[in-house]
Order: C-alpha cells, then structure tokens, then sequence
C-alpha cells in the first residue's frame, strides 16, 4: 500500500487509488432532513372590545357589587382575576354597562342587578311547594307574603318533607337551577326505618332501577346506626317527584323523616322551620356559576 492510500485510510483500487470510507469520517455530503411543510400557527382569538365609553368605571362597578373597596377592586383587576362577557380585563380605565356586562371574578359570576332577589326558605312540612294551591292547603306563599317582588320557588319539596327551597325573581336563574341538565346537587338528612348495612352505599352509587328509569346518588354516607333505626346523608341532582323517597323503598328502608340541607352551594345551617333569609351577593354569584350564568 502506498504512503498515499495509508493517508486516506482507503484500499488500493485497481487504478491505485484509494476507495471507500475515509478513516475516521463518513463518506458524502450529510444527509438532511426531508422538507416537511410547516403547521400553520392557530389563528388568535379575537380582541371582544369590552369597554363602554358611556359606561361606570368597572372598579365602582365591582365595589358596588361587595367585592371590596375601589382600591382592592382595582388590584382584582390589575391581577387579571375579573373577565367582561368572556374577556380578561387588566386596564384600569375600562367603563362597563353594568345592566348588560357580564363580570367574573376568579371563575364566579358577579350579581350586578340590584333589583334581583333571591330567599332561602326552610319549609316546615305540612306545607305544599307552590305558591297557590287549589285545595287550600297551607303553601310557601305565605313566608314570603311581605315580598312585592313575583317570585319563583326552585326546589319542590313533597308536604312531609321539609327543609331548604329557594325563591327568587330571576326567572333564568330559576329555570336553571332547576333543570337537571346542570347538575344543581341536593343534599338531604334521612331517617330510614331499620339497620343499614354498609354495602349500601356501593348500591346506591352504583344505581338503582325504579319504574320510571335508573336512579343513582352522587354521594352516600351513613351519620348513625341503631338497630332499629339509620341517619343517612344522600345527595344527588335528580329532581323527580319524591325521589328520595321512592329510592330508599326500593332498597327496603322506607323513609321515616326527611330534611332537605342544601341545594347546590347553599345550606340550610341553623334556618328554622318558616323562617326565610336573603342571600348574599356572593352565594347568589355561586349559584350563578353552577347554573352556567
């Protein structure tokens, strides 16, 4: 081999010079990568111009509101915690129509409609969840006989049922909550007749048929035991006509007592029988949001 073709690390060719690889390196230009097309970038999301020049400042806007003081308002908005009709706001100077604009503050609506009401009511049983009734039996109309405003009841409860419905002149928030495609969940306390077995719970999760299609709670749980007797807390979202009732027959351990707790967020607490309460704006922008408002 020739001092030339050691140098290139190749094996002599029949015309003496070196072929193959050179020591050390590859052979040829480096491959490059195929030419892919580039993914078009997403197009942004539109700008939705938030800002009514006629309108209040949305600072004044959320202090009226309770959220605070103009001062904290203003850092809810510099925090970019508060949305207008979808759009996260961070400007100072935006003015909002607060009869039109709809505000969120980290996720919850804000209730800017002074002239909307909504009453928590604990309903005594013997009494019908209507505000008219054509035989004359005592209804709910009468707690709140002292209100001008026209009133939706949401959350009807049987006559031997008691415990919390709301009333309220927000004929959309009305609708809402009681429809059971938003899933508004309510809580209640059961006094069963006999010892429930711990298995229960799995049932009832699980789903139980009834005559008029499956039922299955969102959550079970089991407050005391005696053996003649059980407390147990159920909660759901369905809204059939004494649901409760019927789901705990089915099983064997008819109802002997009920208490409706809560609906959705809000809890009855220590509201006696036939006594009412506002909701604050706050509980009422909860409710607002699980409604999808």
């Amino acid at each position: 081999m020739s001092p030339q073709d050691r140098r290139s690390g190749g094996k002599p060719s029949r015309g003496g010079k070196p072929t193959g690889r050179p020591a050390g390196g590859r052979s040829g230009a480096p491959r490059s990568a195929p030419n892919r097309p580039a993914r078009p970038k997403p197009a942004p999301e539109p700008t939705i111009d938030v800002h009514d020049p006629d309108g209040v400042r949305l600072q004044k806007v959320l202090a009226t509101a309770g959220l605070g003081s103009r001062r904290a308002c203003e850092d809810l908005i510099a925090s970019g915690r508060v949305t207008v009709d979808g759009q996260p706001v961070r400007e100072l100077g935006i003015r909002v129509d607060p009869s039109k604009a709809v505000i969120h503050v980290d996720g919850m609506r804000v209730q800017l409609d002074t002239t909307i009401i909504t009453i928590a009511l604990n309903k005594p049983k013997g009494v019908v969840s209507t505000m008219h009734d054509p035989e004359g039996r005592p209804t709910i109309a009468q707690f709140v006989a002292n209100r001008e405003e026209r009133l939706f009841h949401v959350g009807r409860l049987d006559a031997e049922t008691e415990g919390i419905i709301l009333l309220t002149n927000d004929g959309e928030l009305a609708n809402r909550l009681s429809h059971p495609s938003h899933g508004i969940t309510k809580t209640y306390l059961a006094h069963l007749d006999g010892r429930v077995p711990p298995s229960l719970g799995g049932r009832l999760l699980r789903g139980i048929e009834l005559e008029d299609g499956p039922v299955k709670v969102d959550k079970f749980n089991i407050v005391q035991v005696t053996p003649q007797a059980s407390l147990v807390e159920v909660s759901l979202h369905e809204g059939r006509n004494r649901i409760v009732r019927r789901l705990f027959e089915e099983v064997g351990f008819p109802v002997t007592a009920l208490v409706r707790t809560s609906i959705g967020p809000i809890r009855l607490g220590d509201l006696k029988p036939g006594r009412t309460r506002v909701l604050s704006k706050t509980e009422v922008g909860s409710l607002m949001t699980q409604a999808g408002m």
